[in-house]
């Protein structure tokens, strides 16, 4: 089965990934929403969350040391819309030394124009051991 994505969505992911791996920190503003809460599991099996100021001081960090930019790289999974907000799944890897990544970004429609809300980054799996979520029925 395909399904079709919005093709806005799809441009907007296509121009969140240019723009963040390149550092544009003056673009990246106007893409997501001040209350952005990006999430990541740590190796301790917690999860840290980071709001937009401390995310974007990692990115402008990295740009002025003059870090390469990363790899946009990417999948687009999954999108589900409902009105003014959307979700999106993405598979995502910013460089051979990065470790792939489940990505699910949190859209807003904000002022006509799609904004991530929110951010949560997941190791990815290794496919060959993923199970269901849950266990075998029994009866």
């Amino acid at each position: 089965m395909h399904l079709q994505h919005n093709p806005e969505i799809l441009a907007f992911i296509d121009r969140l990934a240019e723009t963040g791996s390149n550092y544009r920190m003056e673009e990246m503003e106007s893409l997501y929403t001040e209350d952005l809460g990006f999430l990541v599991l740590t190796p301790e099996g917690a999860i840290a969350r980071f709001s937009k100021e401390e995310i974007f001081a990692e990115f402008r960090s990295r740009r002025d040391a003059g870090e390469k930019p990363l790899s946009t790289a990417k999948k687009v999974l999954h999108i589900e819309e409902q009105g003014h907000e959307a979700t999106a799944i993405l598979y995502r890897q910013m460089g051979d030394r990065a470790s792939p990544a489940f990505y699910e970004l949190r859209l807003r429609r904000v002022a006509g124009e799609w904004r991530v809300a929110g951010e949560t980054v997941l190791p990815w799996p290794d496919l060959a051991t993923v199970k269901s979520f849950l266990p075998p029925r029994e009866k």
